[in-house]
């Protein structure tokens, strides 16, 4: 019986149009306004959200959040992360305590003790997962948190390419995490030489033709890093280089690599300059000449395409599809990548901009939720206690959006037609049922392995529908609405996380 009506629901809801424009809603614009930057700058509203906003207002809020050292964790929220060791580990320990046990003594480790190793590695990424859904769910820091999605995202490293899986979290703690608010110049940096990149997108194997890698193995360009860095990370596609440019990158970033255990004595954060593997030589790069300077080439290339005005506008272009619209307006877009420009890519002064801009503000301009954002916003509208997030996880990955598990280096999509279609909207309304009803076992503790959702102990109960409809009834529509008055009380919450206009932002 349940299984029909919400198949009725989810077909009924395909129907259903985008959220309502801001002159439809029933309440005043306040609450309204306040629901939108909470959709935008937070992984959506909670009830505490919405009752702080209301009393600083919208503007004080987004100055808090463009400051986050200014707010303070949660002691719970601090207390769990204290929990997760592998977070406290550098990449040079994840690799001696996780990675492939290196022959010794000349005894090759076997099959079954290689094996062990990369089932105990496991916990890495489990621990880095935990650790940003619980950030997600209860930081007060939401644009941070929301900022370290978007630049992970648009750094993306795979977590099962090699041995990426050992260094995921250290990735996000020590190369996106810090600059994810500060300049884009140093999050260049800290993501070129992180373990994670040099390996994902293979730069540690970059090297002079005719050098010899540390196993001995000739080594030779790598051209993978260089382009994808100008593609997609910095000028994109269209930025105006050759693949004479490229091939001049791949030069200077020769010779970047990744420290071993045994090296006296090691760069703790897994990174390594090999002279010996460097194409050395002058190098014209972007109509500049580099000279020679081994490791400093790469600093001055980088800096140079971090500064550059055509990697401002297509990073302009970005925020403004993530934070405005999926076609964010062109004027918009040029004074982004201006202000981007001119603060030497200052990131919160480009948010500073972007948000008081009056496209930010306009309501009507509602995206579609990814995965991730969907899952997230439903758990914190619901204020369903979590200390178990593999369900959670579990449907991003079924939604198609696994988190740490995007393959190809330009990141998941953040547009309606990568997300919407009937199969996904069932699946959702799905989620929204199970979650609404208590069925998710969120507040189980979680185990290292098993099934995403493991059994029926540790639900929570029903989420209330009356606190939710009061949380987001200005969002809410009139075909929804009149949905809900048709509606069993019982189903009510499960409408409302699985409306349209819930799933739009």
């Amino acid at each position: 019986m349940l299984r029909r009506s919400l198949l009725t629901t989810a077909a009924a809801f395909l129907s259903l149009p985008a959220r309502p424009l801001l002159s439809e809603a029933a309440e005043p614009p306040g609450d309204r306004q306040i629901l939108h930057v909470l959709d935008r700058l937070a992984f959506g509203p909670r009830r505490e959200d919405l009752a702080h906003v209301r009393s600083v207002g919208i503007e004080r809020y987004i100055a808090e959040q463009l400051d986050p050292k200014i707010l303070p964790e949660p002691p719970e929220l601090a207390a769990r992360l204290a929990e997760l060791e592998t977070l406290r580990l550098d990449p040079i320990e994840l690799f001696v305590r996780y990675g492939p046990r290196l022959p010794g003594g000349g005894m090759k480790p076997s099959p079954d003790e290689a094996k062990a190793r990369r089932e105990a590695a496991r916990i890495i990424v489990r621990e880095a997962a935990l650790a940003r859904v619980l950030r997600a769910l209860y930081s007060p820091r939401q644009l941070e948190q929301v900022m370290v999605d978007f630049w992970f995202n648009h750094f993306n490293v795979f977590a099962l390419k090699g041995l990426d899986h050992l260094w995921i979290g250290a990735y996000e703690a020590a190369a996106i995490r810090p600059h994810a608010l500060g300049r884009f110049g140093d999050l260049v940096l800290a993501t070129a030489r992180h373990p994670a990149m040099l390996f994902y997108l293979d730069n540690w194997e970059n090297s002079a033709p005719g050098s010899k890698m540390p196993n001995g193995r000739e080594a030779g360009l790598n051209e993978n890093y260089a382009r994808e860095l100008m593609e997609l990370h910095t000028l994109g596609v269209d930025g105006g280089y050759t693949q004479a440019d490229v091939i001049a990158l791949a030069e200077i970033l020769s010779g970047w690599g990744l420290a071993r255990p045994r090296m006296p004595p090691p760069d703790r954060s897994g990174f390594y300059f090999d002279p010996s593997r460097h194409q050395w030589g002058k190098k014209q790069f972007l109509g500049r000449e580099i000279v020679p300077g081994g490791v400093a080439e790469g600093v001055e290339a980088l800096d140079m395409l971090a500064k550059s005005p055509t990697t401002a506008h297509h990073l302009a272009g970005k925020l403004a599809q993530y934070f405005v619209a999926d076609a964010p307006p062109a004027a918009l877009v040029e004074r982004l990548g201006a202000r981007f420009h001119e603060s030497d890519g200052d990131i919160s002064a480009v948010l500073q901009t972007l948000f008081a801009s009056r496209e930010f503000h306009d309501s009507t301009a509602a995206k579609y939720k990814s995965p991730y954002r969907y899952v997230l916003s439903a758990v914190r509208a619901a204020g369903v206690p979590v200390s178990n997030p593999r369900p959670l996880l579990g449907t991003m990955a079924r939604l198609g959006q696994p988190l740490y598990f995007c393959a190809t280096p330009d990141g998941y999509k953040d547009s309606e037609d990568a997300w919407l279609s009937p199969d996904a909207t069932v699946m959702r309304v799905s989620f929204a049922t199970a979650l609404a009803s208590g069925r998710l076992p969120l507040q189980a503790k979680p185990e290292p392995e098993g099934p995403v959702i493991a059994a029926a102990a540790a639900t929570s109960e029903p989420v209330d529908a009356a606190p939710l409809d009061s949380l987001l009834d200005p969002a809410i529509g009139q075909r929804t609405r009149a949905a809900l008055a048709a509606a069993p009380a019982e189903l009510r919450a499960a409408l409302i996380l699985g409306s349209p206009d819930f799933m739009r932002r």
